[in-house]
C-alpha cells in the first residue's frame, strides 16, 4: 500500500491578526511539505489545481519541478490537473520535464475538476464540461503513447489540429503514469477500465466503503476490454488529519474543516456540516480520516478490505491549517501510520 498527501496550496492566516497570508508563502509552504513527506518515507505527494485566493495552487507542475530537484524517492503528481481547461500537449511537456528532473518520479492525474474557476479564466464553456475532458484525455493518452522520435497527427473539436507534430521532452521511462480521477460516477469508473487507466476515487463525503461497487465495475470493465497488469489499480484521495491523540486531532481539525466550509459553502450554494455530522464522518467509516496514528492505520486497512486499493492519499491542509500542524501530520503519517499499514498489507 502506498501512502501520501495531496494539497491545493492552502493559505494560512496570521495567528495574531487573523489576516489571510500571502499566496507566495503558501507555495513555499507546499514545497516544504513535499520535502518533509519525502524525508519521512511517504510514497506520493500530489498538487491539485485550484484558482482561488484560499487555494492558489494554479501551477502545480512548477512546484513539482522544484520538488523534483530537492527530493529523492517520493513520487510527484498532479491531483488533479483540470484537463478540460488545459492543453494536453503542455500538460504532458510540463510533467515530462518534472519526470526528467526527478529521474522518473512524475505522474499525471487527469480530472474534470470539482471547482469550475478555470472555465471562465481560460475561456471555456461549462456546457462542454464532459466533451472537453474526454477529447483532451484521449489526446493526452495518444501523446503519452508516442515512441521516442515518433510524431503525432490528430484532429478534434476543441483545439487546432496537429500535423506530424513532435512533442518533447519524452518521459524518462517511455510513458508517464496517467490516472483518471472521478468523484464516484459509474460511467467514469467504466470508462477508466475500458481505457486501461488506473483510477483515483475522490471521496469527500459519506461512507468510504460505498465505493466498492464502483471499484468492482472498474475492474470488470478493464477485464472486458482486455486490460490487466499494474495499470489496473485503484487509489483513494480523501480528507484526513493525524494527531498525537484521537480526540485532539478531531478537535483541532474541526476548526479547519468548519472554516473551509464557511468560505467554500456559500460559493457552491451549500451549507457546511455541523459538528455532529463531522464527528460521524471522522469517527466511523466516513470519508474523513481524522484521529491518532493507530486509528488512521486501522481505517486504511479496513478500507483496503472493501476496495483493494493500492494507494491512499490524504488532504490535510484545509481551512488555513497552521503549517506546523500540517507538517506534524505528515510526519505522523510517514513515521507511525505507514509502518502499521505496511505490517498489515505489505510495504510499497
Amino acid at each position: 500500500m502506498e501512502l501520501g498527501v495531496y494539497s491545493f496550496g492552502d493559505v494560512q492566516r496570521d495567528p495574531s491578526t487573523g489576516a489571510l497570508g500571502s499566496t507566495a508563502q503558501a507555495m513555499r509552504n507546499l514545497l516544504e511539505a513535499i520535502q518533509l513527506a519525502d524525508q519521512v518515507g511517504l510514497d506520493y505527494f500530489g498538487i491539485g489545481e485550484h484558482h482561488t485566493r484560499e487555494m492558489p495552487a494554479s501551477a502545480g507542475a512548477t512546484v513539482l519541478g522544484a520538488a523534483a530537484a530537492t527530493t529523492k524517492t517520493i513520487r510527484l503528481g498532479t491531483a488533479v490537473t483540470v484537463l478540460s481547461t488545459d492543453d494536453p500537449i503542455r500538460v504532458y511537456q510540463q510533467l515530462a520535464t518534472v519526470d526528467a528532473l526527478s529521474n522518473g518520479r512524475a505522474e499525471i492525474t487527469a480530472g474534470r475538476g470539482s471547482s469550475i474557476e478555470s472555465f471562465p479564466l481560460f475561456g471555456y464553456e461549462l456546457a462542454d464540461y464532459d466533451a472537453l475532458y474526454e477529447e483532451k484525455l484521449t489526446l493526452l493518452m495518444q501523446i503519452n503513447d508516442l515512441a521516442d522520435g515518433e510524431r503525432i497527427t490528430w484532429q478534434g473539436k476543441f483545439r487546432s489540429p496537429l500535423t506530424d507534430a513532435e512533442v518533447v521532452p519524452r518521459a524518462e521511462r517511455g510513458r508517464l503514469p496517467v490516472w483518471r480521477a472521478t468523484g464516484g460516477s459509474p460511467a467514469s469508473s467504466a470508462r477508466a477500465g475500458q481505457q486501461g487507466l488506473p483510477v483515483v476515487y475522490g471521496i469527500i463525503g459519506g461512507q468510504a466503503a460505498r465505493f466498492r461497487p464502483l471499484a468492482e465495475l472498474y475492474r470488470a470493465s478493464a477485464a472486458q476490454a482486455g486490460h490487466s497488469g499494474a495499470d489496473i489499480t485503484v487509489a483513494v484521495a480523501n480528507p484526513g488529519f493525524i494527531g498525537e491523540t484521537s480526540q485532539g486531532a478531531k478537535d483541532l481539525w474541526w476548526k479547519q474543516w468548519s472554516t473551509m466550509w464557511s468560505s467554500l459553502g456559500p460559493a457552491r450554494g451549500v451549507t457546511g456540516p455541523p459538528r455532529s455530522a463531522y464527528d460521524r464522518e471522522a469517527d466511523g467509516g466516513g470519508s474523513l480520516f481524522v484521529g491518532s496514528p493507530q486509528e488512521i492505520a486501522d481505517r486504511i486497512i479496513a478500507l483496503h478490505g472493501h476496495l483493494g486499493h493500492s494507494r491512499q492519499v490524504l488532504q490535510m491542509d484545509v481551512g488555513h491549517l497552521p503549517q506546523k500542524d500540517f507538517l506534524r501530520s505528515i510526519e505522523l503519517l510517514g513515521t507511525q501510520v505507514k509502518p502499521l499499514v505496511d505490517a498489515a498489507l505489505g510495504a510499497s
